[in-house]
């Protein structure tokens, strides 16, 4: 079980994971969670009414981790459009974003935090470390802030497509980027065990 998640019986997943692993992951939710930001409503009353009604923006996020994170919904891959045709594509997204990016951070938000909280719950075992159990659900929490976390990092490093990854195996150790590709890789193997544990 060392370094991969394995299904429980009944659904779910473990893993075992050692004191650094679980500080880095940990760390890296926090700092997710830092960036995705508080909720719409933190700072205003509870008024559950006034949450669900809240809008969103209508902007992209400036910082590009967010922007990979919260993309445009109508984008064109194929090339560039035409300005009739791109005005109407930022006009769409724009909307879009406005009905659905609060309700993407909240989702993010939780998987995150319960990334956090579990490893917060753990026992530690006496030659340090710990093995992580999880529910079906917080499996599919997990997954989703894996792959948050893999996006976020991806963007720092520039990676635009699972092809440019084939460069990052062969970066010198001094290059300064190697913790990150290294937590790329690794957060990439988690994330495909991790898969394999909810596939029927």
């Amino acid at each position: 079980m060392p370094g991969h998640f394995e299904p429980l019986p009944g659904g779910g997943a473990a893993v075992a994971l050692d004191d650094v692993e679980i500080s880095i992951i940990r760390s890296l939710a926090v700092q997710l969670l830092e960036l995705i930001g508080p909720g719409p409503g933190a700072d205003a009353s509870d008024d559950p009414l006034a949450e669900l009604f809240a809008e969103g923006p209508s902007e992209p996020p400036k910082d590009p981790v967010l922007k990979r994170l919260f993309p445009d919904a109508y984008c064109d891959p194929e090339g560039t459009p035409g300005p009739q045709e791109a005005q109407e594509r930022q006009a769409h997204s724009a909307e879009f974003r406005r009905y659905t990016e609060n309700d993407l951070r909240a989702g993010k938000r939780e998987n995150a935090l319960t990334v956090v909280r579990t490893l917060d719950a753990l026992t530690p075992a006496a030659d340090g470390g710990a093995v992580l159990e999880l529910s079906a659900e917080q499996s599919r929490q997990w997954l989703g802030s894996l792959n948050d976390l893999r996006l976020a990092i991806g963007s720092r490093l520039e990676i635009t497509d699972e092809d440019d990854t084939d460069a990052l195996y062969r970066l010198p150790d001094d290059d300064p980027r190697k913790p990150m590709v290294m937590a790329y890789l690794w957060l990439g193997g988690l994330q495909e065990t991790l898969v394999n544990t909810l596939l029927p």
